[in-house]
């Protein structure tokens, strides 16, 4: 099969070259890819700025049929880690997501964007059947968006929310917003026209200017960018929320003291829970989302240069890779 794999430091070592088809062992279930999307983290691991183990198969967000020799073939999303400890603090306490010897798929292990991935069968759940044939390839990042807001919840009905960056990931996090009841603005740049368009297409309300000092108890920052993030923390209210989303895959300078000036209360989350996950499904099959107008480009896996530079450049919304 063919395969995106990262096979040493730089960007020029994203390569798209033949694998073989991983067989599944006990507990494993192999996975056929119908869909995966590239994440802002594939970006990061291919620049180098985010922590990876070559040779790896790239690709986290996953939409696939699970091919179990017992069951009859499902069409299933993928949670991402492969492996944890099981021991340590974190594990216990139900955050594996934490753990220090975690191994996620598309970074520390072969990932989604191949033929087949193998993953451990407690990751699987399967999709409802209203969803369209690639939609539910959205269900991974809207896991880490309800991580962020909704476990445990930070956003209540009433509260005045902004989220900085009209991204996939932004335009979930103000869909998931508006559906804690929150009265949600989505921020974005002059050339995020065509991404506000969609965001106002589903009903959010978007700006392009520089949001209000202190009008918002709760601010999302999904942008990942050091701007996106000062506007946030100068539009938080006095004693409100800053919620860090977005990852910026460097050191940035921020004007920090606005959280002690402020008494801000700053939260954020990394990549996923089983709680995260339980609460992002019930939210697709309450249709409380909607997922599909974000899926703006597909691309066949050999033309994995031009997806991914379109990722990079913020063209579109998600772009995915369909290996067949």
């Amino acid at each position: 099969m063919l395969a995106v794999v990262k096979t040493g430091p730089g960007p020029e070592n994203v390569l798209v070259q033949p694998m073989p088809v991983p067989e599944a062992g006990e507990g494993m279930t192999r996975v056929r890819v119908l869909a995966a999307g590239i994440c802002g983290t594939d970006v990061h691991i291919a620049r180098d700025e985010y922590r990876y183990e070559a040779p790896v198969i790239l690709g986290h967000e996953i939409l696939g049929m699970a091919e179990a020799a017992d069951a009859e073939p499902q069409r299933v999303t993928v949670e991402t880690y492969f492996s944890t400890c099981g021991r340590c603090d974190w594990c216990r306490d139900g955050r594996p997501n934490l753990c220090p010897s975690r191994r996620s798929i598309g970074s520390f292990e072969n990932g989604g964007f191949a033929s087949y991935v193998v993953v451990p069968a407690h990751n699987l759940h399967p999709l409802p059947d209203f969803l369209d044939d690639i939609e539910g390839v959205l269900s991974e990042p809207l896991a880490c968006v309800t991580h962020c807001l909704l476990d445990p919840p930070v956003v209540s009905a009433g509260d005045r929310v902004l989220v900085t960056g009209p991204g996939t990931i932004g335009q979930l996090a103000a869909q998931v917003a508006r559906a804690a009841g929150g009265l949600v603005t989505l921020a974005g740049l002059p050339k995020d026209s065509s991404r506000l368009d969609i965001a106002r297409s589903l009903g959010i309300e978007t700006t392009t200017g520089l949001p209000e000092a202190e009008a918002f108890d709760v601010v999302v920052e999904c942008s990942g960018s050091a701007p996106g993030a000062a506007a946030a923390l100068r539009a938080a209210r006095r004693g409100g929320r800053y919620v860090q989303v977005g990852i910026f895959g460097k050191d940035v300078t921020l004007p920090i003291d606005l959280v002690l000036y402020k008494e801000l209360v700053v939260t954020s989350g990394f990549a996923s829970t089983p709680s995260s996950w339980r609460r992002a499904l019930a939210l697709i099959e309450q249709k409380l989302v909607t997922l599909s107008p974000l899926v703006t480009r597909r691309a066949d896996i050999r033309d994995w240069p031009s997806a991914f530079e379109a990722a990079a450049s913020g063209e579109g919304l998600k772009t995915v890779i369909v290996p067949e």
